[in-house]
């Protein structure tokens, strides 16, 4: 068994792979406000200073084009509250867009004809920062170099800073859709939201639906609501957002290779899906963007299994479709492999087929096509095939910020499009689930595939899975 060169063990324990990531990570250098987040970081740098999501030149970019969409009035959203429980705060993906601000108990106001934007944060309050670390407040003078908003104020200012700006007949601009932070998504979101409304035991008005009514209470104006416009903002990525779903789309390739390396016959579900994860946060992710699915033998053929509870045997094969999010973009890649590491007859002639369906749908995704022309693409290769009775989804959705990312089916394709194309075909009598999923960015010729680090020809997975994994290693030192 081959090991792979990129892992070391010291004194019996697994160390981290010395990368030039590494060295680059743990060199010495002076702070700096700009910049991503390293290390899995999302409020801060790897040497400990602050960050404002992509830099404060892609947000305010961002809300420059936001106004320029609107008539006059004043746009008003808040940020998350700090969190319930012990986990980490996580900024609402809206919220985030516009501001790059990390930190919990952030509102921001924004005059729409002048452009004046005001940030509210915290109180300062070092009995707080002593448990739970830095706090945006309004002592922190470098919050206006870091974000470029200028005017700070208190929370208890945001009040009557809304009724300075507002002029008579003008409008109120919020996010009236629920907030989505770490491995949310529209799509589950909001039928959570509609579900507890209509619950008879339940009832609650959203966080967002509050504010709308609080704001036309107070203030006695129309309030708009700024989801359609965000998520069609958000349709076409700049080259920021496309770097960002790059990263994640590296260190989830990354991820997956690793554990196709670690298979093996008796190997639970569970120890694939940790340690996907961990190696993604050792590539600089946040965390999941989704949780795992990772489905051997029949677990294969439930399209969004998530249990990971069994362990895999001989003659199947496992279905990984796992991506992390990292500096808020994520990826969604999904590869299938054999549990014994070679294909049986059956297991590669539904593979090839659905990895020539993929290859038809990446030759269809370019400028002037459209979503429901790649899905067609992929579809009439697994028909041509005689396994149309097999496919059980469509090939393509939509990657951003989220996960399923919003936005319109049939709108033509541009350069800066972000989408996955995602054939499967899924065998109920044999217990043989394939799946073949890729993120790609539409470019001025075609499109780029941001996901191909891992590969997925059968002869490159056999060999991957031939390669020592970290868990072979880990065991090795147990013996």
């Amino acid at each position: 068994m081959k090991i792979h060169p990129s892992w070391l063990l010291v004194a019996g324990l697994l160390a981290v792979p010395v990368t030039a990531q590494t060295k680059t990570t743990q060199t010495t250098k002076a702070p700096t406000f700009q910049g991503t987040a390293l290390a899995g970081s999302m409020a801060q740098n790897a040497n400990g200073t602050p960050v404002c999501g992509l830099g404060k030149d892609f947000h305010a970019g961002r809300r420059a084009e936001l106004r320029s969409r609107l008539k006059p009035g004043v746009v008003v959203l808040r940020g998350l509250p700090k969190v319930s429980d012990y986990r980490a705060f996580t900024q609402d993906k809206n919220f985030w867009y516009l501001t790059g601000v990390e930190s919990p108990d952030v509102s921001f106001v924004m005059d729409v004809e002048s452009g004046k934007e005001i940030l509210f944060v915290n109180k300062p309050s070092a009995f707080t920062e002593q448990w739970v670390g830095e706090i945006w407040d309004t002592d922190d003078e470098w919050i206006r170099e870091l974000t470029g908003i200028q005017d700070l104020r208190r929370q208890r200012d945001m009040a009557k800073a809304i009724e300075e700006l507002l002029d008579p007949g003008e409008v109120l601009y919020t996010v009236q859709t629920p907030a989505v932070a770490l491995a949310g998504c529209y799509d589950a979101a909001e039928p959570y939201a509609k579900a507890r409304a209509k619950d008879k035991f339940d009832g609650r008005m959203s966080r967002e639906g509050a504010l709308k009514a609080k704001l036309e209470e107070l203030y006695e104006v129309e309030v708009q609501d700024l989801t359609k416009t965000l998520r069609d903002m958000r349709v076409i990525k700049e080259k920021a957002e496309i770097d960002a779903i790059r990263r994640a789309s590296h260190a989830g390739g990354l991820a997956i290779m690793e554990g196709i390396r670690s298979t093996r016959i008796g190997l639970g579900e569970w120890e694939v899906a940790s340690l996907l994860s961990w190696v993604q946060r050792r590539h600089g992710a946040t965390g999941d963007a989704y949780a795992a699915i990772v489905g051997s033998g029949a677990n294969s053929l439930v399209l969004h299994y998530q249990d990971s509870t069994r362990s895999m045997a001989d003659g199947e094969v496992v279905l990984v479709d796992f991506g992390p999010e990292l500096d808020h973009y994520v990826t969604d890649i999904t590869r299938t492999w054999p549990v014994n590491g070679v294909f049986s007859p059956r297991q590669a002639e539904l593979y090839d087929a659905v990895l020539a369906s993929q290859a038809a749908g990446i030759a269809a995704a370019k400028p002037g096509g459209s979503l429901r022309g790649v899905n067609a693409a992929c579809s009439k290769v697994l028909q041509d095939r005689g396994f149309g009775e097999f496919m059980a989804h469509g090939a393509v959705h939509w990657v951003g910020m989220e996960v399923h990312d919003p936005g319109p089916f049939g709108v033509e394709l541009k350069p800066g499009m972000v989408f996955t194309i995602e054939p499967g075909l899924y065998e109920q009598a044999t217990g043989i689930g394939i799946r073949i999923e890729d993120v790609v960015v539409i470019t001025e010729s075609g499109c780029e595939v941001l996901s191909r680090d891992c590969p997925k020809d059968r002869a490159g997975l056999e060999a991957l899975y031939r390669e020592d994994g970290v868990l072979d290693l880990m065991d090795k030192t147990v013996e």
